[in-house]
């Protein structure tokens, strides 16, 4: 199977269990908007409070706030949105397809990274244990010729964004007889920047409505209550301020599923800190935001940083986290040093003094913020992507998988009766009672109990509790365990503490603290 037919499973899998569906699709849907369903929502909850537990109760100087979409719109002027927040975007005269012209480009180096990548495996297996990767690397002419030509490739594209060289992208895209996967042809447009802006109206009457702009991030609304933040919690520096919320971004090529929405979430922390202190800060938070993505357990291999090539405006150094997808290494987490830009341009545009004093130094300035910023849909995609698990059983029997770490789960245990009679119903029913006000705990009596083990699979269940005919004499059940599917008898006064150990959020902040 490639990975492409193992996405498009994916895509079917999510679509047919609750967990994504696109929006309003009785109309045939919109583009790049779509609805998280039953069980969708209850992972998307569960990574935010992931996320949000881990900032703020792990973390003594970090608070919350939860800012308004909407904000005045010199605030985007201040931020540089207004001018500056756009893609360069190039067609396919035969295709009609629209891609980012920069994606195209990181596309290609990573296939010439994935090319060295395989001529380095198979040197390893002709060699075996006396194999010497470094001096491979540096004296296989296959190997040196492919690095010099995506280094060389590499700096032109660094240097382009840099220079925002529309014609150099383009020229690029040429000279790497880059073909689009739809038509197959190298028939392209020139280069052109798409601003990413959606603007609405706000007022009365049309005639005096206001323009203002749905939010693209949703770190202004964290700038902009700095001084509120900082007076009424008075909180020191370093401090940091965690948002979780909306964003819009009027994206022309959204592809991928729910990688790339229209409408989104953000999970955001801005950390203030002294002038001249912000790059160490930067290390701090990059190390700590990987031991946040590793402790879910889906392998450190599938992880990378990745280095911008052009900073942001606002930024002094920025770099990526990586996820390994069925379609490549993404981004899934950015850290940006955003040196002063934003706290001092909102108090050139404002008029309004936006300065901390430091008593230990005596002095006030401007705070300079280290950002992290995650995009839930995308860890959403993440999860789902690394669970996800065809198996074949013994007996010829198969069955999906979902390996969702417990504490994300949508459903923590499944209370199942072995036969709808006997009063065993009954029995499981006032389990699912008395389990409900702590977990999310489904019923399930249809089908044979098989079918009911393999639903829950598929969704990611780590629990299923069977009440036979022994629990009436014995009051204990039978618990499986979704990945081992190992059986075990536990009393049902137990259940409650078993659940709770193994799904809590306590097992994955350990590994943090």
């Amino acid at each position: 199977m490639t990975q492409e037919e193992l996405f498009k499973k994916l895509v079917a899998h999510c679509k047919e269990y609750g967990f994504v569906f696109p929006s309003s699709e009785i109309y045939d849907g919109l583009g790049a908007v779509y609805d998280y369903g039953q069980n969708g929502v209850e992972l998307k909850n569960n990574i935010k409070r992931y996320w949000w537990d881990s900032m703020v109760k792990l973390h003594e100087n970090i608070v919350g706030i939860d800012a308004a979409i909407f904000m005045h719109p010199k605030t985007w002027e201040a931020s540089g949105h207004v001018s500056a927040f756009n893609d360069p975007l190039i067609d396919n005269k035969d295709s009609k397809k629209r891609y980012r012209a920069d994606v195209l480009i990181e596309d290609w180096l990573a296939k010439q990274d994935e090319k060295i990548g395989k001529e380095v495996e198979k040197a390893r297996k002709r060699f075996g244990a006396d194999f010497d990767e470094a001096k491979y690397r540096e004296t296989s002419p296959r190997v040196v010729e492919t690095q010099v030509k995506r280094d060389e490739v590499h700096k032109r594209f660094a240097d382009a964004l840099n220079a925002n060289d529309l014609a150099e992208l383009r020229q690029i895209i040429v000279d790497c007889e880059v073909v689009c996967p739809i038509s197959g042809t190298r028939n392209w447009t020139d280069v052109r920047q798409f601003n990413l802006m959606f603007s609405t109206q706000m007022g009365s009457t049309s005639e005096g409505a206001n323009t203002i702009f749905l939010r693209p991030e949703t770190a202004q609304g964290i700038f902009v209550n700095f001084l509120n933040v900082q007076k009424t919690g008075r909180m020191k520096i370093p401090f940091g301020i965690a948002q979780i919320g909306k964003a819009f971004r009027n994206e022309i090529v959204a592809r991928q599923f729910i990688f790339r929405m229209r409408e989104f979430e953000q999970m955001e922390m801005q950390f203030f800190v002294r002038p001249g202190e912000e790059l160490e800060w930067f290390k701090k938070w990059k190390a700590t935001r990987m031991s946040w993505h590793r402790a879910l357990g889906f392998g450190d291999e599938h992880y990378r940083f990745h280095d911008h090539d052009k900073l942001a405006h606002y930024a002094n150094a920025a770099t990526d986290v990586e996820y390994e997808f069925p379609f490549g290494f993404k981004e899934v987490e950015g850290i940006h040093s955003r040196t002063d830009f934003d706290l001092g341009n909102h108090q050139k545009f404002s008029g309004k003094k936006i300065q901390y004093f430091d008593t230990e130094t005596g002095e006030s300035y401007v705070p300079y913020v280290v950002e992290t910023s995650i995009g839930v849909d995308r860890m959403v995609l993440q999860v789902l992507s690394a669970s996800y698990e065809e198996q074949q059983l013994e007996g010829g029997e198969s069955r999906i998988v979902m390996h969702i770490p417990a504490a994300l789960a949508p459903v923590k245990a499944a209370v199942l009766p072995l036969v709808k009679k006997d009063g065993l119903p009954e029995v499981a029913r006032d389990i699912q009672h008395a389990l409900k006000c702590d977990f999310n705990v489904q019923y399930d009596e249809k089908d044979s109990i098989g079918k009911r083990y393999r639903r829950q699979d598929a969704i990611g269940t780590p629990f299923c509790i069977t009440v036979d005919h022994r629990t009436l004499e014995d009051k204990t059940v039978t618990v499986r365990h979704r990945d081992s599917m190992e059986q075990q008898r536990v009393a049902i006064a137990d259940l409650s503490g078993m659940i709770a150990e193994e799904t809590g959020f306590r097992k994955l902040f350990a590994k943090l603290c």
